[in-house]
């Protein structure tokens, strides 16, 4: 339930309250009813302060009613959980909210150990009455200390004596009821005025301003004496004003009495103020101004006037009176001695005179009737003497004309102005103007004359009450009347003469924490104004946090007040201001950002982090903090400071800094803890630089930018990145040296030709890829450029081993056989010049000097270079593929237009290992072909085509062994490197005698077998 609506239920429930008693104890069902001391009537008794239980249970037995027992049994059960007497031991009510406080506990309570009492002797009874708390009870304030509510002088009351009770015979009691009303606290919105000497309180300057308001409506001819026809009502007049429901005073409003009349009757019940009272001023102020011709209502000394033409015999009860006179002689003391703007002058030594007049007044009241009155009638006479030149000097520099100025100082006349403008807002909601309200407004210029009011001080005052009540109440309507007041208080230059005159005249001294301060009346009013906004303002992630909407209103306050109060002396201003509005709302964001930022300090201190670390926790919060800033509460502070975002922004990466900075200077392994917290810190980075680039223009963002000390998250995170890089390709090295010794180059399977060799090393390279982009922690492309080297040097390792100890083709090719019809020095030189010198055979060489692979064996080499070239490509894709989607705010130019910053890019992926890779196949397939030839099929190639002779040799003799090569390397070979190696076969028919031809037969052959 929210706070209008708690207020709303609070005021029905004290009315239906109300309405019970006033039933009960009108009505037949109680016989008697015995009031307590010093209570004359039902009016006397505050029926809040009387338990409706004890009354039913009365009702119920049929007896008499002690009011007195019912004030303290209320006071007894109101720490107490409210019964219903049911005797259900199943229902109660819960005075606590039982969801603030978690769910119940799950372990049984332990068990209750027996227990023996010891026996008890009774002592003989002792009678102690019972003394209530007189604090608690506004009605035990009335009594003297001499009387009880267990007295038992008491005076019975009757039902019938109850029904004849008259609602004009009222008691002053009842004007000092003091409104209990939910509030919302205010403490920190005080005016900056001196506090009163004699202890004024709230209910003696309400009703004294509404005897100034009947004293200015009496000038006008306004004041009228209601009739004393005695009201035959059987509600009481308690019932009537606070009893009523909203429609009836909207009907009531509807029906009251036209003019100025009705008026003053809204206004008495707006202001709380007793018919009984409300009489006697109207009749004392009409008495005053008897005989004197010429004379003005306002004009007269109204706090003294009433003091001389009330008697004692106009109150039903004599302490009232003494309260009513006390108050009338502190209004005098504090107009005329206190805070005046004049002062005595000459008459200086009157002011002692005055003193000792008030305080043998205030005596005559402990003196005998006939010693007291006389003593009283004297002092009146000559305090009268003393107080009218007083009160009729010019002071103000004549601004009003001749006025009444029985309270020059202006402390006194703006708080009772501040009363009379309460009374515009609604008595049964406080959060809403009265229907009345411009009439009101309109009656109370007729104060100003009185009490020296001008329209600065009107909107000032009338916008400081406005306000305080929206901190009351809470509520936006309020808000924005106060903001329209304000906007209507005239800046200096605005002002009369007179008027700037006259506000220079105001000044008042006040005790603060840094000594006395000496303030203008516009710092009095405005000062505690703006100093409330600031501190809300300083604060409004949690103060605006449910309401932002609230916050563009209270900034609109701070700043208008602000305005205000520069062009007040700079001397007297109690705190610093900033220099521009720009700087006052980047101090608000600095402050709210600051404590919100401490808030989620707090709350992380008090949370369990063992499952992460504290600071990727912080990051977390302060970017869900970032967010929440940017969305409620920047579009508001933005404008009145376009770069409000981009404020909020620094400084929150400066405090989360602070945190990160120690983290960092430790950090040299890739740990838990930095993986956890290098990609959190670096993500809230990279969120606030967009936050400063999207808020500000290109040159603004720079200028911030220039003033934000970065994290360097990816630098440090690099260098950590790097040696981890760096101490896996090691591994990796490691893992292909023994891969390929433990190679004994059998294909898999039928399926997969390749070596075993090459999947282990695919496995460890994507093994590392994998942990590489499951570190999660920031990188730049260098590491990336680095794995890239690592991976394709492991690659170029691998082909390089693969080829390691294979023979050259030279080393295979025999020499040129002789031709029998030539000698052998006129053979072809071209063939055989080298063998001139090598009188070895190539087979006897070979045998010796060369281990020749088999086929097989150089196909499945083959076969797996191919597996390697494909695969890396694959894996060149899918790393870039990954990085794409760890850089998601980089467009990665592998999948830009721009060409040429892509062939820079990719510079350092797997070319090596590519060029090696398609290096070492070539060399494998030539050296395929060449061993075929000149090696498998050297026998009947070589040693005996030509052997016999030449008419008989014939090259269908080789045709079948050359089948039988082809089947064996077609059948392990993969099919897209056959014509590769069949190439290579062909191409090495071309050093054989007559190669044309016998590259015929051969090119004949593969190509039938391939077909």
């Amino acid at each position: 339930m929210d706070e209008e609506n708690a207020v709303e239920l609070l005021q029905r429930f004290r009315r239906d309250r109300r309405i019970l008693l006033d039933f009960v104890l009108a009505g037949s069902l109680i016989k008697k009813v015995i009031m307590p001391p010093g209570a004359v009537t039902l009016d006397d008794v505050d029926l809040d302060q009387v338990s409706v239980d004890y009354v039913l249970n009365c009702a119920k037995k049929g007896g008499m009613l002690e009011l007195s027992e019912a004030i303290r049994d209320y006071h007894d059960h109101t720490g107490l959980p409210q019964m219903n007497n049911s005797g259900s031991a199943g229902e109660y009510f819960l005075v606590t909210n039982p969801e603030s406080y978690g769910s119940p506990p799950k372990r049984a309570a332990p068990p209750v150990p027996d227990y023996t009492p010891p026996p008890v002797l009774a002592p003989p009874p002792v009678i102690t009455p019972s003394i209530p708390d007189l604090d608690l009870s506004p009605v035990a304030s009335n009594i003297s200390q001499s009387e009880s509510f267990n007295s038992t002088q008491v005076r019975e009351l009757t039902v019938d004596d109850i029904e004849d009770f008259e609602d004009d015979d009222l008691d002053e009691t009842d004007s000092l009821r003091i409104s209990r009303r939910i509030r919302n606290d205010a403490a920190d919105l005080a005016l900056g005025l001196p506090s009163f000497k004699t202890g004024i309180i709230e209910d003696d300057l309400r009703e004294t301003a509404y005897e100034i308001l009947l004293a200015c409506a009496g000038a006008a001819g306004g004041l009228i004496v209601p009739s004393k026809e005695k009201k035959k009502d059987k509600r009481s007049k308690l019932m009537r004003k606070l009893g009523r429901s909203r429609s009836e005073n909207v009907v009531s409003q509807s029906q009251r009495a036209p003019g100025m009349v009705g008026l003053l009757e809204a206004m008495r019940v707006q202001m709380e103020i007793s018919e009984a009272m409300d009489i006697r001023t109207r009749q004392g102020l009409l008495n005053a101004l008897a005989g004197k011709v010429g004379k003005r209502m306002d004009a007269l000394l109204v706090p003294l006037e009433l003091l001389c033409c009330i008697s004692r015999s106009e109150f039903s009860d004599k302490k009232a009176y003494i309260r009513w006179q006390k108050r009338q002689l502190n209004i005098l003391e504090e107009g005329l001695l206190n805070h005046t703007a004049v002062g005595f002058g000459e008459s200086g030594r009157k002011a002692s005179e005055l003193r000792i007049l008030l305080a043998k007044i205030e005596e005559s009241e402990s003196l005998p009737p006939s010693t007291g009155e006389l003593q009283r009638t004297e002092c009146l006479r000559s305090l009268r003497e003393i107080t009218a030149p007083l009160a009729e000097r010019p002071a103000r520099g004549d601004l009003t004309g001749e006025v009444c100025h029985w309270a020059d100082g202006y402390h006194l006349n703006v708080r009772l102005y501040e009363k009379l403008l309460v009374s515009v807002f609604d008595m049964l909601d406080e959060g809403k103007l009265t229907e009345e309200v411009e009439e009101i407004l309109e009656l109370l210029k007729s104060t100003w004359r009185v009490l020296g009011i001008t329209e600065t001080i009107h909107y000032t005052c009338y916008a400081w009450v406005l306000f305080r009540q929206h901190v009351v109440t809470n509520q936006q309507g309020i808000l924005q009347h106060a903001i329209e007041q304000l906007k209507k208080i005239p800046l200096k230059e605005q002002r009369g003469p007179q008027e700037r005159l006259h506000l220079k005249s105001l000044h008042s001294r006040v005790e603060g924490k840094q000594g006395y301060q000496d303030l203008s009346f516009l710092q009095s009013f405005l000062s505690p104004i703006q100093k409330w906004a600031d501190k809300q303002l300083g604060d409004y992630h949690l103060n605006f946090a449910e309401v932002p909407v609230m916050m563009e209103n209270i900034v609109t306050v701070a700043m208008i007040t602000r305005r205000l109060l520069l062009e007040e002396p700079e001397a007297a201003t109690m705190q610093s201001t900033s220099a521009t509005d720009r700087d006052q709302i980047e101090s608000y964001i600095s402050s709210s950002i600051k404590n919100a930022f401490t808030r989620i300090l707090q709350s992380l201190e008090k949370s369990d982090t063992k499952h992460e670390h504290h600071l990727a926790l912080l990051a977390e919060e302060t970017k869900k903090l970032l967010k929440k800033d940017t969305t409620l509460f920047m579009p508001i502070l933005s404008q009145r400071h376009p770069q409000a975002t981009a404020v909020s922004s620094s400084l929150l990466h400066r405090l989360y800094g602070n945190k990160l900075k120690p983290f960092l200077g430790v950090a040299e392994h890739l740990t838990e803890d930095v993986v956890s917290v290098f990609p959190a810190a670096d993500d809230l980075e990279q969120y606030m630089m967009e936050l400063i680039l999207s808020s500000c223009g290109e040159e603004t963002a720079e200028i911030y930018s220039r003033k934000i000390v970065p994290y360097q998250i990816e630098s440090i995170s690099g260098t950590l990145v790097m040696r981890w890089v760096n101490s896996q390709l090691a591994r990796i090295l490691g893992w292909v040296e023994r891969a390929i010794q433990q190679e004994r180059w059998d294909p898999i399977s039928p399926q997969q030709r390749h070596g075993s060799s090459i999947v282990e090393v695919f496995r460890i390279v994507e093994e590392t890829v994998d942990q590489f982009f499951e570190l999660k922690v920031p990188m730049r492309s260098s590491e990336l450029s680095s794995l890239f080297r690592g991976v394709d040097n492991a690659f170029q390792v691998y082909a390089n081993h693969v080829i390691d100890k294979l023979a050259t083709k030279e080393d295979l090719i025999p020499p040129v056989p002789i031709l029998t019809r030539y000698k052998k020095e006129a053979g072809i030189k071209a063939f055989v010049k080298k063998e001139l010198f090598d009188p070895r055979l190539p087979d006897e060489r070979r045998s010796t000097e060369i281990n020749v692979r088999t086929t097989p064996t150089l196909c499945v080499q083959l076969n797996t270079l191919y597996y390697a070239i494909n695969e890396l490509n694959k894996l060149e894709d899918g790393i870039w593929e990954r990085w794409t989607r760890k850089k998601p705010r980089q467009k990665l130019i592998k999948k830009s237009l721009d060409e040429k910053s892509k062939s820079f890019m990719q510079k350092d992926t797997f070319d090596g290992s590519r060029k090696d890779i398609n290096a070492a196949i070539d060399r494998i397939c030539e050296f395929t072909g060449t061993k075929i030839i000149f090696w498998d099929l050297r026998e009947p190639f070589i040693n005996n085509l030509y052997k016999s002779s030449v008419s008989l040799s014939r090259f269908e003799a080789v045709i079948e062994p050359l089948d039988t090569e082809l089947c064996q390397l077609c059948d392990i070979i993969v099919e897209p490197l056959r014509d590769r190696i069949v190439t290579s076969l062909l191409q090495a028919t071309l050093v054989m005698p007559h190669p044309c031809s016998f590259e015929r037969l051969c090119q004949r052959s593969c190509n039938l077998y391939l077909t």
